[in-house]
């Protein structure tokens, strides 16, 4: 398949016998987004050179993306995209792996040899041991001659069995090797089956470079954070990273990185409304003859094998967080790096801040008596994409997490467990009966009182969190007595949850009670009581 497409006009055709540079480009950027990349390659052109090639291009990116740029003194003519077999194009890394297990081939090889030989020794030694055993008037009268020949035996078969046994060893770990690169290479030359070569006219006056970019689906980065809290000056340092890999089918070999939190994949525009029309019609039953009929006609068509694997070399290598922001955030990695193309990960630092917090613990009594210890500041600046966060608090590892900082106006990060903080429940009432006139509803009655104790040398502020019952219906009534009163009722807007803030003293306790009586129609029944 060959595209073309027309940049710049000559304003005179080239004469014949123009210089041709051939493949002399390297990919000098790359911009990541989060499913795709924009790769920016530069060749060098010679004065007077009419032509560049430049090959070993994914077989997937985008045609329609590519920009080309020149140097003064460099005129751009017209430009053609070709798909090349695989066996005319091979990327440096996969040419370095096939030389590597060729050369282990040899290696093998030879110590296969080096087998065989002392095998044949063995076997020779075995043979002559064997006929010196052998009765003969001669032999029985040469003992120091038989005393020779017994010892030469048994030297050589010692050198023959000990080079067997080295050969052994040394073959099994040619193979071991063997092996993995023979994984890796696998791995490149499945997504990398074919390659596209770019073919461009020009006119240079005058050498310089001319630039080629590009945009492919699939390389991606997905972010990776992690927060170290400090519990005694109450400061956590965030530092945000990338995972990031690619399977392009080239190879990204010391090249300037950029990541982008923008999404070139997404769609550009919205949807056009369309009218809401209603309509009324009669109910009309589906025949259940027809059901299966019409269940078979709706599944899609299975996919062939080989469209099947082109589409996922095609897809993202990471899961593509949704934004809804109205600007992008770019980041440039300090140093220059190189990735081969077979989805290998590596993971690379962006930011590093400190930010100071409040520490509070949070219970849940009425689901959980672990307290848990909670740092919040408010949400830094800029665009954070969802992501995996490993914390530590006080230098120790507590665990990790999913945090996304669209879920809330303020920074919340948990910093696992306080065992210093314990939580305990009595169940003060659990009672059931009639109510109203005449017993005409029934009523169920909920008393519960949670004491919660410090063994801290220092106040701690707390943070007591209780889902008390919520009606959804006129007839169902919900009477609610706590003491003290909360601080908030629907905490962080959620339906019924009461929320308590005090300072729990050092070495001290804090009791709540919660009160719910529930009546209902005695003909009626109720779901979600304990």
């Amino acid at each position: 398949m060959v595209f073309t497409r027309t940049v710049t006009c000559l304003a005179v055709m080239l004469a014949t016998g123009t210089v041709q540079a051939e493949d002399a480009s390297r990919i000098s950027r790359v911009t990541l987004y989060p499913g795709s990349a924009t790769v920016e390659r530069v060749a060098h052109v010679a004065a007077g050179a009419g032509r560049l090639e430049i090959g070993g291009l994914p077989a997937n990116f985008d045609i329609q993306t590519i920009r080309i740029e020149s140097d003064g003194g460099i005129r751009l003519g017209e430009f053609s995209v070709q798909d090349v077999a695989r066996t005319e194009a091979i990327n440096p890394r996969q040419s370095e792996l096939e030389s590597r297990i060729l050369a282990l081939g040899d290696q093998i090889a030879q110590l296969d040899v080096e087998r065989q030989s002392a095998e044949l020794v063995t076997g020779y030694l075995k043979g002559l041991g064997e006929s010196s055993d052998e009765a003969s008037p001669h032999r029985a009268n040469d003992t120091r001659n038989l005393a020779a020949t017994l010892e030469a035996i048994r030297r050589g078969g010692s050198d023959a069995l000990g080079r067997i046994q080295r050969v052994a060893v040394q073959k099994r770990t040619l193979e071991q090797q063997l092996a993995a690169l023979q994984r890796d290479l696998a791995r490149i030359t499945e997504s990398n089956r074919d390659s596209r070569k770019l073919v461009l006219t020009l006119a240079a006056e005058r050498g310089g470079d001319v630039r080629v970019s590009y945009q492919v689906n699939g390389p991606g980065w997905q972010p990776t954070y992690r927060a170290t809290l400090d519990s005694t000056s109450g400061k956590v340092e965030l530092v945000r990273q990338a995972l990031i890999a690619q399977n392009s089918g080239e190879d990204w070999s010391n090249v300037a990185l950029r990541l982008s939190t923008g999404q070139p994949r997404a769609a550009v525009q919205g949807q056009e409304p369309r009218p809401w029309l209603l309509a009324l019609r009669e109910p009309q039953p589906l025949a259940k003859s027809y059901a299966p009929m019409m269940a078979m006609a709706a599944a899609p068509a299975p996919l062939a094998r080989s469209d099947a694997r082109a589409r996922e070399r095609a897809e993202p290598l990471f899961e593509v967080a949704e934004l809804q922001n109205m600007y992008a955030t770019e980041f440039e990695v300090p140093a220059k790096i190189s990735l081969p193309s077979d989805s290998h990960k590596i993971t690379v630092q962006l930011t590093h801040q400190s930010i100071s917090v409040n520490q509070r613990v949070q219970v849940l009594p009425r689901q959980d008596t672990t307290a848990y210890l909670i740092a919040s500041a408010a949400r830094p600046q800029g665009v954070w994409l969802p992501g995996e966060i490993q914390l530590y608090r006080d230098d120790t590892y507590v665990g990790a997490s999913r945090w996304n900082a669209q879920d809330s106006e303020q920074l919340e990060l948990p910093f696992g467990r306080d065992d210093l903080v314990h939580v305990s429940v009595a169940h003060n009432k659990a009672t059931s009966g009639s109510a109203g006139i005449i017993g005409s509803r029934r009523e169920r009655q909920i008393a519960d009182t949670y004491s919660v104790t410090s063994q801290h040398r220092q106040a701690v502020e707390l943070l007591l969190l209780e889902p008390s019952p919520v009606s959804n219906h006129e007839d169902l009534k919900v009477e609610k007595t706590f003491t003290p009163k909360p601080t908030k009722e629907d905490w962080d807007d959620k339906n019924g949850v009461a929320a308590w803030k005090t300072t729990l003293p050092a070495g001290g306790s804090v009791k709540f009670s919660v009160d719910y009586r529930i009546t209902w129609p005695k003909e009626d029944s109720v779901t979600g009581l304990p």
